[in-house]
């Protein structure tokens, strides 16, 4: 069976049944029909989350065999369950770029989802919509205020950064001139579309504490300089109050369910490689005051969203993980040390000891935070038991845990002993994380070190544009905000041709965008895109729907 044809033979309970079994008054919920429901930030409580316990599961670098990190989340949460652990598992929300592009939906897969999958790859409860929307707002009325005469704030086009955002992948729409037509249809400028998963307001939304603080966080939003070089902000356009209304019901998460009956909580969605991959400081704090375990996730490998759930979310909000699971497959080390993704289903232990650097970096990198890693190795039916206990046995020689899960096979059943190693740390856990860096440093020795201790780099190269942008950074106050480096997931450096645990290569940073409201700077390295493409055959062109309203092609 495919993965929606599993989800579609699951019958779902009622949502008010889900929120009753983690204890929620389902007066409460704002109900978006049967299966999905809002919930109320009064459900959070510190004193809860205080006793709540933690677990961040990420990944080694990502290959084109992919390695089943939402899958393992969500299996890992059933296996607590079944464990008598009361758990929530909260994951971030899908874009529909990736939904009709390369990887498709990302609500888990086999028996580890989470449900309504259909509901929750598309449209779900209009965040991403509300998202873009606030965004062009504030688009819309920097072009006003452009073009006005009795208003103006003497804006200079030229400076202005701030694009507008559509949750697709499009291409075309990477670098635009708009306000082309004559003077009633604005300043010809140039500018572009970013995806929505890379918009500022999803960062705002996802590190915000309640509604003033995002209004706050909007009305710092950077939008450029006036000809006289003072800074403007959206506070400056009025537009925070705005922005903020067309937010109200995003900032509240979501509750779902996962195909065993259990709780899981859905918010935000921003992605690792362009902004902070993790899902809502809100979707969080609301899952550790509800359960004793909260298993979540940040996207792609360890030195993308798991760097920055440290760094950035948790230093923001106070958080700290009691575990990290990190996800490896059989499979993707293979790919990372040999290059081959033709062949990953045949054995080929040579070309797994190769690989098996890639894994060795990312546990260094955890443990540089202070917190014990366990193993998780995701099987896929055509692995082998010599090439499982090729993985166990670095874990063994490294001191970690590992654990085989078959969650994608088995759901709950398949991860019980993952579920058993993750309860043996978290208990062992004592103490927080330690921060890679300090806030008060300069942006250049934080870049430098997270590139160095967490990449691998032996160097940083500013290009001009970076350098510019630096001196502007200062000029802004903002040197004491941490960075959210934009970096291609494929590879540990920022060339995704170099697999496995590159060494000796330098970074390039291109630039540096500021996302003041935020609360963070963005190098961007490399040639990584905040608006990506489609492939050749789109994952869009196999999806149907039939006169029933069933839909297929999805996965």
């Amino acid at each position: 069976m495919t993965d929606i044809e599993i989800a579609q033979s699951v019958e779902l309970r009622p949502i008010t049944e889900i929120a009753e079994k983690i204890g929620v008054d389902p007066d409460l919920l704002d109900l978006y029909g049967r299966y999905k429901a809002k919930m109320p930030l009064s459900l959070i409580d510190q004193g809860k989350i205080a006793q709540s316990n933690l677990i961040l599961v990420s990944a080694i670098s990502p290959t084109p065999a992919g390695e089943g990190k939402t899958t393992i989340s969500i299996g890992l949460s059933e296996g607590l369950n079944r464990l008598k652990k009361k758990t929530i598992v909260v994951l971030r929300e899908p874009s529909l770029g990736p939904v009709f592009g390369i990887k498709g939906g990302a609500t888990g897969g086999g028996w580890s989802q989470v449900l309504p999958m259909e509901d929750i790859n598309l449209h779900f409860t209009g965040d991403f919509a509300a998202i873009e929307k606030a965004h062009n707002l504030l688009a819309a009325l920097i072009d006003n205020n452009l073009q006005s005469k009795t208003r103006s704030l003497g804006i200079d086009p030229r400076t202005v950064t701030w694009k507008r955002v559509i949750d697709m992948n499009d291409r075309a729409l990477r670098h635009i001139v708009i306000g082309l037509g004559g003077t009633s249809s604005g300043v010809p400028r140039e500018s572009g579309f970013d995806i929505t998963a890379a918009s500022e307001i999803m960062a705002i939304l996802c590190l915000a504490d309640n509604i003033p603080d995002l209004k706050r966080r909007i009305g710092n939003i950077f939008v450029g300089f006036t000809y006289d070089k003072q800074p403007v902000y959206a506070r400056d356009l009025h537009a925070e109050g705005a922005m903020t209304a067309l937010l109200k019901d995003a900032i509240k998460p979501n509750l779902v369910q996962t195909i065993e009956g259990n709780a899981a909580i859905i918010h935000g969605g921003p992605f690792a490689n362009i902004a902070q991959g993790t899902n809502s400081v809100i979707a969080t704090r609301t899952g550790l005051s509800l359960a004793d375990y909260v298993v979540t996730e940040a996207g792609f490998g360890f030195d993308l969203g798991a760097e920055k759930f440290f760094d950035i979310k948790c230093g923001y909000a106070g958080l700290s993980p009691k575990v990290v699971v990190l996800v490896a497959t059989v499979r993707a080390l293979k790919y990372h040390g040999n290059g081959d993704a033709a062949n990953l289903s045949e054995p080929d232990p040579e070309a797994l000891r190769k690989g098996l650097g890639n894994l060795e970096k990312h546990i260094e990198n955890i443990q540089l935070f202070g917190i014990r890693p366990v193993v998780a190795i995701n099987r896929f039916a055509s692995d082998t038991d010599e090439e499982i206990a090729i993985i166990r046995q670095k874990c063994d020689e490294m001191g970690v845990k590992s654990a085989v899960a078959e969650a994608w096979a088995k759901g709950g059943a398949g991860t019980l002993e993952l579920a058993e190693r993750v309860l043996d740390e978290a208990a062992r856990c004592t103490q927080r994380y330690k921060p890679l860096y300090d806030w008060s440093w300069d942006i250049k020795k934080k870049i430098e070190t997270v590139a160095t201790k967490i990449y691998g780099a032996k160097a940083i190269d500013y290009r001009p544009k970076a350098l510019q942008d630096l001196k502007k950074i200062e000029m802004l106050g903002l040197q004491h905000v941490p960075v959210c480096i934009a970096k291609t997931q494929k590879s540990l450096s920022d060339n995704p041709k170099l697999l496995g645990r590159p060494k000796d290569f330098i970074v390039t940073v291109r630039e540096i965008e500021i996302a003041a409201g935020a609360g963070f700077v963005v190098p961007i390295t490399g040639n990584i895109m905040r608006m990506p493409g489609l492939p050749e055959e789109p994952a869009a062109e196999r999806i149907d729907i039939d006169e029933n309203g069933r839909i297929t092609g999805l996965f």
